[in-house]
């Protein structure tokens, strides 16, 4: 399967700094809109969480800055499932541009599927375990995410 793209944007004037790069935070609104675009792909989609009152909470993420990012660059997110059970998601985006081969960030996430009624965690419903399922599958020949399980530490 090539790369799963969920996401596209130019980089917005608002979006970068004093030195003409993107901030920090905007990295993580991009994965974020990338995360927002899987879910609909697995069922969770606005219509979907309105009618089941289900949803994913973002428990836990990581981002990696590797390279520069400049106004008005055309960026776009792949996105792998590392894996998943009953009531987790555990993601893998990262960030591309045209004509360079790197990846620009990542970002390694964990999401809880939610009853947003508790609002408390909850088993996806048979369509979207059945949907990743499927994405899983598609992806399996991936290597392995590059930056997934780092830990930041000083070394002693």
């Amino acid at each position: 399967m090539p790369a799963l793209i969920t996401y596209r944007t130019p980089v917005q004037q608002d979006w970068v700094d004093y030195n003409g790069h993107l901030r920090d935070a905007y990295y993580l609104l991009i994965f974020s809109y990338a995360t927002d675009a899987l879910m609909e792909q697995i069922g969770l989609d606005a219509d979907s969480r309105g009618q089941s009152g289900h949803s994913l909470f973002t428990l836990e993420a990581h981002i990696n800055y590797l390279h520069e990012v400049k106004l008005g660059t055309q960026v776009w997110v792949q996105t792998q499932i590392i894996g998943f059970d009953r009531k987790r998601l555990h993601l893998y985006h990262s960030l591309h541009r045209a004509g360079f081969d790197e990846a620009l960030a990542a970002s390694e996430q964990m999401l809880l599927h939610v009853d947003l009624a508790g609002p408390k965690s909850a088993p996806f419903g048979d369509m979207s375990a059945s949907l990743l399922a499927g994405l899983v599958e598609q992806q399996r020949d991936l290597p392995v995410a590059q930056f997934s399980g780092r830990v930041i530490q000083i070394p002693s």
